[in-house]
């Protein structure tokens, strides 16, 4: 591996191997969601925290300064709306726009086991061979849509591992019972995805907990944190466990505690 992508590799982990990406891409499909609708309001109090941010170039260029930035992760991929068949993808920057921002990382959707696989898995291939070229790395994002209840360890394993074979370097995929079988088939590191927004914080502690136990290397989770009442206690809960060992049962004390410090220092 070239200096260059070790180098830019090195940034989007911290020493113990582990990483906690902040997610704010929601809105190249979604729009303006809840508690997005300004990002730099919403990510100021949270990027203490966060080892990258995940990140479409606009919202980079309008919401992100550029001074003192953590690394970036630059979301590449679009094409239709959640009012359209999202499957329906293709890569939306150029690699001159990807040098020009200076960026650690990219990041492609690929819809495995949908009508525009093909098409997907393409874009990732051309992103990798382009990118290898100048030595960025590159984010495979397991893209499921609204059919996530329906994917187990064993769809998880194949998306996963193909993504690997054509030559991701970080792999971002769902948890799911058994999540060890989806890490043991990825020979690269391997980021839990948050998903849909839970009931509660000790659920998303526990999914969390679990996947980093089983062999994750980190987490990339948006709305859990930013849609929460209490962003920073959960942002901070999280932290904890994938960088300073702290149980499920430990984060939910430790959220529940900042949650009370948070609320009364409020008046």
């Amino acid at each position: 591996m070239d200096w260059g992508k070790k180098n830019r590799l090195s940034k989007l982990f911290r020493a113990d191997g582990k990483c906690f990406y902040l997610p704010i891409d929601h809105g190249y499909f979604l729009g303006p969601t809840r508690n997005l609708e300004k990002p730099q309001e919403t990510i100021a109090p949270l990027v203490p925290y966060a080892d990258a941010l995940f990140v479409t170039r606009g919202v980079l260029r309008a919401c992100v300064d550029p001074v003192g930035s953590l690394p970036i992760i630059l979301r590449v991929s679009g094409g239709s709306s959640v009012l359209k068949d999202l499957s329906n993808e293709e890569i939306t920057t150029s690699l001159e726009e990807v040098l020009r921002l200076n960026v650690s990382a990219v990041g492609a959707s690929v819809f495995i086991g949908s009508d525009h696989e093909k098409q997907t898995v393409m874009n990732l291939a051309k992103l990798v061979n382009e990118c290898s070229t100048y030595g960025i790395p590159v984010m495979a994002v397991t893209a499921v849509g609204k059919e996530l209840e329906k994917r187990d360890a064993r769809f998880l394993a194949l998306a996963a591992r193909m993504f690997a074979e054509i030559g991701a370097d970080v792999v971002k995929t769902y948890w799911c019972e058994d999540f060890e079988k989806v890490v043991a088939g990825c020979p690269v590191p391997v980021v839990i995805a948050g998903g849909p927004k839970v009931e509660t914080e000790k659920e998303v502690f526990d999914f969390v907990y679990d996947g980093i136990q089983r062999g994750a290397s980190g987490l990339n989770l948006g709305r859990n944190v930013w849609q929460n009442p209490n962003p920073v206690p959960m942002m901070r809960a999280l932290e904890a466990i994938i960088h300073y060992g702290a149980t499920n049962m430990e984060a939910n004390e430790m959220f529940e505690e900042l949650k009370h410090a948070e609320t009364a220092a409020a008046g």
